[in-house]
């Protein structure tokens, strides 16, 4: 199910991603306030994919895609201060940014496209 759609597939990848820099952040840095942030934030992106994937209307469906896109927003914030506080180098920052910056416009397209054909 994953594999053929991309939402789904990227924003799961994307929750493995933040759960192991949750780990390292807890594990290295000591780190433990923010990182629990990020992880809730990170993780519930694809946590509401999936749920609007399996949405019972097209409302449901765009309600939960602004949710992940909501989620995304915050976690971009989460990094953003983890990097400018020096918890994460800019190499370990900007892939994962990236990522997540790339979801957020996956979900905008998403829940734009999708307003646009219940009109």
């Amino acid at each position: 199910m994953d594999s053929k759609n991309i939402i789904l597939s990227k924003s799961k990848a994307f929750a493995i991603r933040i759960i192991k820099l949750n780990i390292y952040l807890q594990d290295t840095k000591k780190e433990y306030v923010l990182s629990k942030q990020l992880l809730r934030s990170g993780t519930s992106i694809g946590a509401n994919v999936r749920e609007g994937v399996n949405a019972f209307s097209k409302a449901d469906f765009v309600f939960k895609m602004n949710i992940a896109l909501k989620e995304a927003c915050e976690t971009e914030y989460w990094l953003e201060l983890l990097n400018e506080t020096g918890y994460l180098t800019d190499n370990e920052f900007f892939g994962i940014y990236r990522d997540c910056n790339e979801l957020s416009k996956l979900l905008t397209s998403i829940v734009k496209s999708s307003k646009a054909i219940s009109k």
